[in-house]
């Protein structure tokens, strides 16, 4: 509270200028053809004119490798956007491979959303020291310990987080989808282990992912860390030199780096041998404005969604790991059945969510979705694992996937979730691709893989939602959310009367 008091009254509690930034941006495409990546990928780009070639990853080691992979093969330019940056063993492993592009002449440029990168202040300050590697946070905090004191000092600003994820290499190939940076979303931790989804892409897509993250990078919300951040020592860069080494190399980094060795992946990019699918892809992404609550509904990726998808006709599969459809997304998915258009939803349970307070959002809905003939999933949690009853936390399997297929046609691939927050506070990316075998590949997993791993929610005979499980002889069915006792059901019930939908 003092901190916050001295705030309040000191003008120097605000945020620096930015005119004397650096000016940047994504490496011409006429240059990015020559370097090795792209006279690699030019023969297959050249014979499908305005296509772009879609690998998706769904292994969670495969999606690290990839990232360290094209790292790696970086001659010129990164360019690295992410909503979560960990200080655990696979953000210091991919810190290490973007010290050492820079060290071998690549210019990085690292943007992070301030919220999800804490405790890291010190080696943001360390890498932007390096000549080729530049930070910026967007929305940053003013007071940097305790953060949490700037939702209290300027709450409109930084409740609107940067939840876009890409990192692109030589504007020539790119890796977009719902994986941050963190050991639970590459299944390196005993906690929740997020299913996830990304897309690499290469082609006609990938110089509108670099002209995006030039319009963030350049954008009023993003700050250069050395007008935020006191520089380090020398001393003090020395000590997180050597504990990033020792980090990188310790037995729980081992799996990592040999994954990274025995993965085939960059040769069979670079040798034309790596399976991608040809296909029309639109990306949408918020305009940066929207972090400072400028943004025009035209700016916004809700509008360019539903103009991209248009009018369901068969079928919408729906995976949101934080599923809060509101009254108005009930409304649209009644208009929906009513047109006959058959609508699956995968979601968490409570029991395999990280996050109770959005649960507590989607269940108020729940009733009135069934109502309406939705068919609705929810992800069972790992077995023999505690549940917290913690708001913002839990432990166990969790799903992080963001997708939906259309009409067995086309697949959304991105950032964003089905709820308020994406759709009104963050900003936000994704692919639509025009892929049936990939929109097949949604709809094929609603009908085998999805009810084996997952509760059917549905109403019973008198009306009461029950939760029957896909396992089990015969299979279990319980009237109260599986996995849970009477003080979090309960917990649930206050949370789901609070006036909090539009913040999550």
């Amino acid at each position: 509270m003092l901190a916050l008091l001295t705030c309040s009254l000191l003008t120097a509690c605000s945020l620096p200028p930015l005119a004397d930034r650096a000016v940047s941006a994504a490496l011409p495409v006429a240059e990015a053809q020559q370097t090795r990546l792209g006279q690699a990928l030019a023969p297959q780009v050249a014979g499908h004119p305005g296509l772009s070639g879609i690998h998706a990853l769904s292994d969670p080691l495969a999606a690290f490798a990839t990232r360290a992979l094209l790292i790696r093969a970086a001659q010129r330019t990164l360019d690295v956007q992410y909503y979560i940056w960990r200080g655990d063993t696979t953000g210091d492993l991919l810190i290490q491979e973007l010290q050492a592009a820079a060290d071998r002449g690549v210019r990085v440029r690292l943007l992070l959303d301030d919220v999800g990168t804490s405790g890291l202040d010190a080696q943001w300050s360390r890498l932007d020291q390096h000549p080729l590697i530049e930070v910026r946070l967007f929305n940053p905090m003013v007071l940097r310990r305790p953060k949490a004191l700037g939702y209290v000092t300027d709450f409109a600003r930084a409740n609107r987080r940067m939840h876009n994820k890409s990192l692109t290499v030589d504007n020539q190939a790119t890796v977009v989808g719902g994986r941050n940076i963190g050991d639970e979303y590459f299944g390196a931790t005993d906690g929740v282990l997020f299913a996830d989804l990304d897309i690499l892409a290469v082609g006609a897509i990938v110089p509108q992912v670099s002209q995006d993250f030039d319009r963030y990078w350049a954008s009023d919300s993003s700050y250069p860390v050395d007008a935020l951040l006191p520089a380090n020592s020398p001393a003090v860069n020395q000590r997180l030199q050597i504990e990033l080494a020792q980090a990188t190399a310790s037995p729980a980094a081992q799996r990592y780096q040999q994954a990274v060795a025995q993965a085939p992946f960059m040769q069979e990019l670079l040798q034309g041998r790596l399976p991608l699918e040809w296909s029309p892809v639109r990306m949408v992404s918020d305009d940066p404005a929207k972090g400072l609550r400028q943004a025009s509904r035209e700016g916004l990726l809700m509008a360019q969604l539903a103009l991209v998808i248009g009018q369901p006709m068969q079928s919408v599969d729906l995976v949101s790991p934080y599923f809060v459809p509101t009254e108005a997304g009930v409304a649209a998915f009644a208009q929906l059945r009513e047109r006959g258009v058959a609508v699956r939803v995968l979601t968490n349970a409570l029991e395999a969510t990280d996050v109770a307070v959005v649960h507590a959002g989607y269940a108020k809905w729940r009733r009135a979705l069934l109502e309406q003939g939705v068919v609705l999933y929810e992800l069972r949690g790992a077995a023999g694992t505690e549940h917290s009853l913690s708001p913002l936390g839990s432990s166990g399997s969790s799903l992080h996937a963001k997708t939906f297929a259309v009409d067995g046609q086309r697949i959304f691939v991105g950032s964003f979730n089905f709820d308020p927050r994406s759709a009104l506070l963050n900003t936000e990316l994704g692919f639509v691709i025009e892929s049936p075998p990939l929109a097949q590949q949604v709809s094929e997993a609603f009908a085998q893989q999805i009810p084996q791993r997952s509760y059917r929610v549905l109403l019973d005979d008198q009306g009461r939602i029950e939760w029957r499980s896909g396992v089990g002889q015969p299979p279990a069915v319980f009237h109260q959310e599986p996995g849970t006792h009477w003080l979090e059901r309960g917990w649930l019930r206050l949370l789901g009367w609070l006036p909090i939908e539009w913040l999550l």
